[in-house]
């Protein structure tokens, strides 16, 4: 796998984004798209920098509903903007409190034609603005004419539909991950510490190449693990465990999410018969994310299988989600969320089964839908658990 030959996008790329995003902006009647965040920035330019983990400087991004996009930069950013494919850039010298390029935005807003008097931000569903709320209030009270409204559902449906070049990506950063979940039972060992565990899991994906790891779990209890979200401890693993290790791992920006789970050692009747009901629910769940179906319906047939008809169907809050730029984005795979799958969405099909207090068995695949079949990008995880001993 050449992963260096992998990184960036040809600029056709975005340039398609771009139209994508201005048919949609006719339809919800804007003017232009205000972006501050960091994915929707890499989105629509490219640039991927670390700077963004300050928040001194704030970024932009003006997509108009005619013509070519403009970045609105601090001057230290210039340089690598200037090897986009962008040609317009306006800059400041920043750190500027009193103007963080606040009358550069209103300035670059206020020359928009104007057919609608309205332009798109990140305000909404999932997405985080990446300046003060006091510097977008500020925006806001200096402009004439223009509001400034929620884009949030016109960016969704841009990224919930990736390019083949996108779903590229996410398989490199699923390849990088499975590697590794293969390797586990080779060089995991009972009395290993979950910290450990993670230490060593977390080499072993950046020399296969990850670009970065922001999420990594390893957690472990005796017939399953009480909680998936905390940090790693010291508890080394022993007989009777299940061993959980769940990554976010990231190629080019675009992430993988899914998990593995080891059996330590002997496990018990009730644990074999969690994971087999668990395994057998996400098959389900994967026959049924198909095109034209809603990520609800996906939902529902993963809880009748895992409840028997018995229990409550939304008790587990979601079981799944789409991915991307994002460890999670839009549609969540819950019983309420009437997203229609589209060919192109990549999502992590997530069955959980709490079978006793405390005792949690959890699957995770992903797949990129098509015009039949999802596709599976994770290779399947086996019924029967891979073994630690």
């Amino acid at each position: 796998m050449d992963l260096e030959a992998s990184y960036g996008f040809a600029p056709t790329e975005f340039e398609d984004r771009v139209v994508r995003a201005q048919r949609l902006m006719e339809l919800h009647h804007l003017d232009g798209l205000l972006l501050t965040s960091m994915d929707n920035i890499r989105y629509f330019i490219g640039v991927d920098s670390t700077f963004w983990e300050s928040y001194t400087r704030p970024w932009f991004v003006l997509v108009p509903a005619t013509g070519a996009p403009l970045a609105i930069i601090p001057e230290i950013g210039r340089a690598i903007i200037e090897k986009t494919w962008i040609k317009e850039i306006r800059s400041w010298s920043s750190p500027r409190p009193e103007d963080e390029g606040t009358s550069l935005v209103v300035a670059a807003i206020s020359d928009l034609p104007r057919r609608h008097g309205r332009v798109g931000a990140e305000l909404g569903f999932e997405l985080r603005l990446g300046m003060p709320v006091t510097q977008l209030n500020a925006i806001i009270g200096d402009l004439k004419g223009v509001e400034i409204v929620d884009g949030a559902s016109l960016i969704w449906q841009l990224r919930m539909i990736k390019s083949p070049a996108e779903v590229s990506k996410i398989k490199k950063a699923v390849g990088i991950a499975g590697a590794v979940y293969a390797q586990v039972p080779g060089f995991v060992k009972i009395g290993d510490t979950e910290r450990t565990i993670l230490r060593e899991f977390r080499g072993r994906l950046n020399m296969g190449g990850a670009s970065a790891i922001p999420t990594l779990i390893c957690r472990s209890d005796v017939g399953g693990p009480f909680e998936i979200t905390g940090g790693p401890r010291n508890r080394p693993i022993a007989d009777g465990d299940l061993l959980f290790i769940d990554t976010g791992t990231t190629f080019d920006g675009y992430f993988c999410d899914y998990d593995r789970n080891y059996q330590v050692g002997r496990a018990t009747d009730a644990l074999r018969y969690a994971q087999e009901k668990v395994w057998d629910a996400h098959e389900i769940g994967l026959q049924a994310a198909t095109a034209g179906v809603t990520a609800g319906f996906v939902f529902e047939q993963m809880a009748k299988a895992l409840s028997s008809g018995g229990a409550d169907l939304n008790s587990n809050g979601r079981m799944g989600h789409g991915l991307g730029l994002r460890l999670t984005e839009p549609p969540s795979i819950r019983l309420e969320d009437n997203t229609v799958l589209q060919p192109g969405m990549v999502l992590c099909i997530e069955p959980a089964l709490e079978y006793e207090p405390g005792k949690i068995v959890l699957h995770e695949e992903t797949v990129v839908i098509t015009d039949g079949k999802a596709q599976l990008l994770t290779v399947r995880a086996p019924k029967q658990l891979a073994q630690i001993r």
